[in-house]
């Protein structure tokens, strides 16, 4: 019986507007590159895209990372994207999960009531705009996650400490 390693779920925390794992908010690129190494894709924003950005992505053998750059934050990371079957919020495991069991994950951690919006084909997603966290659902079960930096009400980006 194997057990498993203690920095694996560490490594798959997402930590509210702080980041995930050894990730944090606010790091350069330079240093992303030092954590998680070289991305397999980069991808850059259209010109007419509101925010211009950077995304490095990472295929995993099971999974994929996305992590974004604004140029108005001066390229440091601002958000990440990931569809890991290993993710944990607030210490649980919750890929897979069902709408009712994040919104109760959500609130037994004093969340307030999600925006929900039905997307195409059956898709939900659950928005926790304060928290700067958005969780996607295909077939009733949690597929991946958007979340990032926080941003306060003067539209101010919070960095964590």
């Amino acid at each position: 019986m194997s057990t498993p390693q203690p920095s694996s779920i560490e490594e798959n925390e997402i930590i509210l507007g702080t980041g995930m794992g050894p990730l944090r908010f606010g790091a350069t690129m330079d240093e992303v590159r030092t954590l998680v190494g070289e991305p397999e894709e980069i991808e850059e924003s259209d010109d007419d895209d509101e925010f211009e950005h950077k995304a490095w992505n990472y295929h995993e053998e099971d999974y994929l990372l996305s992590l974004y750059f604004d140029r108005e934050d001066d390229f440091r990371l601002s958000c990440i994207e990931t569809d890991n079957p290993g993710m944990r919020l607030f210490g649980e495991a919750i890929h897979g999960l069902s709408v009712d069991q994040v919104k109760a994950l959500m609130q037994r951690h004093s969340q307030p009531a999600p925006e929900i919006e039905e997307m195409e084909e059956g898709a939900v997603r659950l928005s926790y705009e304060k928290s700067m966290i958005d969780l996607y659902f295909e077939e009733g079960e949690l597929q991946f996650v958007n979340f990032g930096v926080f941003i306060n009400d003067d539209m101010e980006v919070q960095w964590p400490k």
